[in-house]
């Protein structure tokens, strides 16, 4: 091995995360698939803890003058930043991991994350500050943004390479599960302070409390990735290029064509990822008489059905192929799109089977839209690849959905926000469709 490729391992964080493997025996997949699903669980909650203040406090805290919803959208203008600045982020961290090594990278990353995201339950309002409470919290955004970028690790990719043949879509769901367990954390921390707390407590302290928890969750995934990227199997990987961090210029150049395609696969999944967490709280807050606390206990109940839904889509794809199962689930979305949105005006009936039918299908979708993105890149530019995929995927399907949709059904109703996720599902099929490859043997 050479010496450039042996630096980058040899950090003491690692150093210390190989020692604890030595001492409890060999790394087996199913660890990696824990450290996996605490990471992931870990980002999400930072993204749902902030998701949720955006509709019930940042208005309020930061745009006191304006209207509710006038202020909801400037809410979720910043909500975007962080999609903004995540590609930034990788570049940045990406060359952090050739000097300095995969452990200093991720715990750089993943303090910046825990820093931004802890500055926010310090945040003054509008009324103490001004409208340095704004830039304040855009700053912290994009810090939140930028570290994602960082927090890239490559584990996702290390579980479907390390998965059994004819499972490949069973551990490329895994990593998913992150999504509705980091959504059912988020949302019961704020029911419990919802309903234990007065209004006016709520707003003075009450919703800072799970940005600290956001803070906590980080440092338990800081060791759980750092003695998962400390095992043999990582470290073979890594230094047979296949988990190291190519060139970005010559891995746009060599796979840009998988990265674009990659980048739109999953657009349906991730329109709709908004359109059953983010954007029906900001409705059913603004538009009808319901508690917020009420609205998150079915949230809670619709992420419980997404973890089952997600796990069901790693048999299904091992049976009839992730891109298969892609196209089906978007045309599944295109149908959904048709009639769903309406039921968030049908009370609480209305409202369950529009979240439990959403996160069936989310689930499904959701549960491989990464890994068939990971299958396609040749193993030398996989992990930069799959990281720039994700990015842009994040920022083209999931940046401005809660915006876009607040904007379309306020001025035009329910059925504009259906057509807004129906798009998603026509950019997915259009997609699959240019991209063949994937019905090729996975590499």
């Amino acid at each position: 091995m050479s010496a450039e490729m042996a630096a980058p391992s040899s950090s003491p964080a690692e150093r210390h995360a190989r020692q604890i493997n030595a001492r409890h025996g060999e790394v087996r997949p199913g660890d990696i698939a824990i450290g996996v699903i605490i990471g992931r669980t870990s980002e999400f909650f930072d993204f749902f803890v902030y998701a949720i203040a955006s509709v019930l406090v940042f208005p309020q805290l930061l745009f006191p003058y304006a209207d509710p919803l006038t202020g909801t959208f400037y809410s979720f203008a910043l909500f975007a930043l962080a999609f903004m600045a995540r590609p930034f982020g990788s570049l940045t961290f990406m060359a952090i991991d050739r000097v300095h090594g995969r452990g200093t990278k991720l715990t750089i990353a993943l303090f910046l994350l825990g820093t931004s995201t802890v500055a926010i339950a310090f945040l003054p309002g509008y009324d103490q500050i001004g409208a340095a409470s704004v830039w304040l919290l855009a700053l912290a955004r994009i810090g939140q943004g930028f570290a994602l970028g960082g927090v890239w690790d490559g584990l996702a990719s290390l579980l479907a390479l390390s998965a059994p043949d004819r499972k490949r879509g069973w551990y490329a769901m895994i990593p998913q599960l992150g999504a509705p367990l980091g959504l059912i954390v988020a949302s019961a921390l704020f029911a419990f302070f919802l309903f234990l707390l007065s209004a006016e407590d709520f707003f003075s302290w009450g919703w800072r409390y799970p940005f600290f928890v956001a803070f906590a969750l980080n440092v338990v995934a800081l060791f759980a990735r750092l003695r998962m990227i400390a095992t043999p199997e990582y470290t073979r990987l890594f230094e047979s290029r296949e988990l190291q961090p190519a060139p970005v210029l010559e891995t746009l150049r060599e796979e840009g064509r998988t990265i674009v395609v990659g980048a739109f696969a999953p657009l349906a999944s991730f329109a709709l990822f908004h359109m059953v967490t983010v954007f029906p709280l900001s409705w059913i807050f603004l538009f009808t008489e319901q508690p917020p606390a009420r609205f998150l206990v079915i949230e809670i109940v619709g992420a419980a059905v997404g973890v089952l839904a997600i796990v069901a889509s790693g048999f299904v794809a091992d049976r009839i192929g992730r891109r298969h199962l892609l196209a089906y689930t978007a045309g599944a979305i295109a149908v959904y799109s048709g009639f769903a949105p309406q039921l968030l005006d049908g009370g609480d009936v209305g409202e369950a089977i529009f979240m439990i039918v959403g996160f069936i299908i989310l689930g499904l979708s959701f549960g491989q839209s990464s890994g068939a993105v990971a299958s396609s890149f040749s193993p030398y530019h996989r992990y930069t690849g799959s990281a720039l995929t994700s990015d842009l995927a994040w920022l083209f399907g999931a940046g401005f959905a809660p915006l876009a949709a607040l904007v379309l059904s306020s001025q035009f109703g329910l059925i504009s926000a259906g057509a807004y996720l129906l798009s998603g599902a026509v950019c997915t099929l259009v997609a699959l469709t240019v991209n063949r490859e994937m019905e090729a043997p996975e590499r």
